[in-house]
C-alpha cells in the first residue's frame, strides 16, 4: 500500500530531493517508507487543503487506507463531523501562517462510524520560494495521555484536597506518602512523618493495622472497609480513634509480573458515630441488664438473697468484683463513719455473690476511704490506682481492703426511704477503663435496688 500519491503537491510537499531520484519514483518510494515507519500518524494538506499524504499509522488509527485518504479535500464529510469540520479545517490551516508548531485536540470519525479523540501537531511546509505550500500534521490518540493526566490529576487531589486520610505504605510498612488530611489525623507533619515506624505513631492498634497492610501486600485488597481501634501519640497525650479504613496494594505498572510497590491506605475517621453507637448499645444492655434482676429477684423469697442478685446482674460488662459496705450499729456514737461488711463477690474465681458481716465487726477503713466518703458525702466517689507499677497498683489496693488486681473504683452510696445506710463498691481490674460519669448513673440505679431489697432484709444499719 502506497502512503502517497505522486502529484504535483506533493513533490513540494516534500523533501529536498537529488536530482536522479526526482526523475523515478525512487524519491516517492522512500518517502512513503520513511512515513510507514513512523510511531506517529501523520498526514499533510497542499495549500488548497487537500491531503497529500496518509501513513499506515494514520490508517490504523481512523481505518481509511492512503488510497482512500489521499486526494480528498480537507476532512469534511469523512474524517470529521459535517458540523465540526470548517472549525477543524481553519485551526489545521492556520498553521500555514503562524511560527512554529500548533498543538490542537480534535474528536476525528473511523471508517466504521466510531470517534476518536486526538492530539495534533501541525506546522507549514513551504516551497522552494519559501513561500507557504501546505501543512503537515501528525496526531495520535490521546486517551492514554488523558488517562495519564487523570491519574495524575486524581493522585495530586487525594493528596491535596480529600476530606479523608491518605498514606501510601511502602513494603516495609513505612509512610512513603502522606496527605494533609492523614498528617492531621496522626498528630505530625507531612513530612516528619514518613519513613518512621508505624508504631512510633500510634500506642495501641499498631499490630492489627501492619497486619491489615501486610495482608494486603501478599494477598490483595480486602473486600470490604475495616474498623481499626487506636491510640494515636501525640504531645497532649494518647487519642483512641476508630478509622475506617480501605487498602490497595499497589504494583509497578513497568513490571511483567506485578511487583509490589507498598499500599495504599485510606481511612476516615468515624471516632465520634461509634462512640455514639457503643453508648447506645451499652444503654441498651444495661436497661436489658436491669430488667432481669428486678424479675429474677422477684422469684427469691428472701430479700437478702435478691440483693445479691441485682449485684451479680450489675457486674456483667460493668466490672470485675463488687463490695457490699453497711453504716455500723451506733456509728453516729463514735464520731465517725464505721462500716461492715454484708456482701461481696467472690475474688480469683467465678461465682455468685456471698453474704457476709453476720458478726457486725466493721472493716478496717482508714479516714478518706472512698466508701467512707461516699457515705459522708452521700454522693458517688471514683478512685483509681493511677500509672503506677504492678505492685504498687496491688498494695494500694490491699490496703484499702480490695482485692489486690483493683485499679479502677466506683462507690455508690445505699439509700432507701429517704436515709443514707451504706455503700456499694464497684471494681475494675489491669486492662480496664476508668469508671465515667455514665458509670455512675447506672451504679446509682443498681445501689438504689440493692439498698431496698436489704433494707427488706434488715440487714442495713440505722437511720443516718
Amino acid at each position: 500500500m502506497s502512503a502517497s500519491r505522486r502529484s504535483g503537491a506533493t513533490d513540494e510537499l516534500g523533501p529536498d530531493e537529488p536530482g536522479p531520484a526526482r526523475e523515478g519514483s525512487g524519491g516517492s518510494d522512500l518517502l512513503a517508507a520513511l512515513l510507514d515507519g513512523m510511531d506517529a500518524a501523520l498526514c499533510a494538506f497542499d495549500a488548497d487543503g487537500t491531503v497529500t499524504h496518509w501513513n499506515r499509522e494514520a490508517e490504523r488509527i481512523l481505518g481509511w487506507s492512503a488510497d482512500e485518504a489521499v486526494g480528498r479535500a480537507g476532512f469534511a464529510g469523512w474524517a470529521v463531523r459535517s458540523a465540526d469540520a470548517e472549525e477543524v479545517e481553519a485551526r489545521l490551516m492556520s498553521a500555514m501562517d503562524a511560527p512554529g508548531r500548533q498543538v490542537n485536540e480534535f474528536a476525528l470519525l473511523t471508517k466504521d462510524g466510531g470517534r476518536v479523540l486526538v492530539r495534533t501537531q501541525s506546522a507549514a511546509v513551504r516551497g522552494s520560494d519559501g513561500k507557504p505550500a501546505g501543512v503537515y500534521c501528525a496526531f495520535s490518540e490521546v486517551h492514554a495521555q488523558i488517562d495519564l493526566e487523570r491519574s495524575i490529576a486524581l493522585s495530586e487531589a487525594l493528596l491535596e484536597d480529600a476530606s479523608w486520610g491518605v498514606v501510601l505504605v511502602d513494603a516495609d510498612l513505612r509512610p512513603a506518602v502522606v496527605n494533609a488530611h492523614a498528617a492531621r489525623a496522626l498528630g505530625t507533619g507531612r513530612t516528619s512523618v514518613l519513613g518512621r515506624p508505624l508504631g512510633e505513631l500510634l500506642a495501641q492498634g499498631v499490630e492489627e493495622l501492619e497486619s491489615a497492610l501486610t495482608h494486603v501486600l501478599a494477598e490483595g485488597a480486602p473486600p470490604a472497609p475495616a474498623e481499626l481501634w487506636v491510640s494515636v501519640r501525640t504531645p497532649e497525650g494518647e487519642r483512641r480513634r476508630c478509622w475506617r479504613s480501605g487498602f490497595v496494594r499497589l504494583a509497578s505498572p513497568l513490571a511483567e509480573e506485578p511487583v509490589p510497590l507498598g499500599v495504599g491506605w485510606m481511612f476516615q475517621d468515624v471516632t465520634e458515630s461509634r462512640q455514639g453507637e457503643q453508648e447506645a448499645s451499652l444503654l441498651r444492655f444495661r436497661a436489658q441488664q436491669l430488667h432481669r434482676a428486678a424479675r429474677a429477684a422477684a422469684e427469691c423469697e428472701d430479700p437478702a438473697e435478691a440483693a445479691t442478685v441485682h449485684l451479680d446482674f450489675a457486674l456483667a460488662g460493668f466490672a470485675d468484683h463488687a463490695l457490699v459496705d453497711r453504716v455500723a450499729d451506733g456509728a453516729e456514737d463514735a464520731g465517725r463513719v464505721r462500716l461492715v461488711r454484708i456482701a461481696a463477690t467472690p475474688s480469683g474465681a467465678p461465682g455468685p455473690s456471698r453474704l457476709a458481716g453476720r458478726a457486725g465487726l466493721p472493716v478496717r477503713y482508714g479516714e478518706g476511704h472512698p466508701a467512707v466518703q461516699c457515705v459522708e458525702r452521700a454522693g458517688t466517689v471514683r478512685a483509681d490506682a493511677g500509672s503506677v507499677g504492678a505492685g504498687e497498683a496491688r498494695a494500694w489496693a490491699l490496703a484499702r481492703q480490695w482485692p489486690g488486681d483493683a485499679v479502677h473504683v466506683l462507690c455508690a452510696v445505699l439509700r432507701s426511704r429517704g436515709r443514707t445506710l451504706g455503700a456499694v463498691t464497684f471494681l475494675r481490674g489491669v486492662g480496664r477503663h476508668a469508671f465515667e460519669r455514665s458509670d455512675a448513673m447506672y451504679a446509682e440505679d443498681v445501689a438504689v435496688r440493692i439498698a431496698t431489697a436489704l433494707d427488706l432484709a434488715g440487714l442495713l444499719g440505722d437511720d443516718r
